[in-house]
């Protein structure tokens, strides 16, 4: 029998759960004090670059497959980049792109999830890539979901206590101060 594929199902499982358990008993209660800009949280998921590293040592994903990763890894890094750095000026958009990061982080897990049963991957990831699997993998799906839980419970917060809503909802309040 082949002990791969349970061990890093089970591994996989066992951080989605103890990620869940955390975010609910620490995360959710430390959010919940904070700004609504500042709850909006997101995390760079640009670790998929590894893939390229993975597949030359022998993980046996394609071409096609690893680039699928590693495109929408990055894409969804840069959306939170800029997320986060609009977020930091109060800045409506950051909202917006929040919301995007959420949806395409959703079709990206889905996408990746459906490639890796493709090209039967559960069980073939080793060393760095086992680890990125078993940890990283459900720190994203965690962080995804409190970020569209902190984008729905707090939609009719403002983004802060001492920024003022305008009818301009792509403006930062610096620049409507100019």
């Amino acid at each position: 029998m082949n002990h791969l594929v349970p061990a890093q199902a089970g591994a996989q499982l066992m951080t989605l759960v103890i990620f869940i358990t955390l975010a609910r008993w620490y995360v959710a209660p430390w959010l919940a004090r904070r700004e609504r800009a500042d709850a909006l949280i997101a995390l760079f998921r640009y670790v998929a670059l590894q893939v390229f590293v993975a597949q030359r040592d022998g993980f046996p994903i394609s071409s096609h497959g690893a680039l699928e990763i590693v495109i929408g890894d990055v894409a969804g890094a840069i959306i939170a980049f800029a997320a986060i750095v609009l977020l930091r000026q109060r800045a409506f958009a950051g909202v917006v792109l929040s919301w995007i990061l959420v949806v395409e982080t959703t079709i990206d897990t889905f996408l990746n999830i459906r490639g890796g049963v493709e090209e039967h991957l559960m069980g073939a990831a080793s060393g760095v890539t086992w680890m990125i699997l078993a940890f990283f993998v459900p720190a994203v799906v965690v962080s995804i979901g409190l970020l569209a839980w902190q984008l729905v419970s707090r939609r009719h917060e403002p983004l802060s206590e001492n920024t003022q809503r305008n009818n301009t909802p792509l403006a930062t309040s610096r620049l409507q101060e100019q």
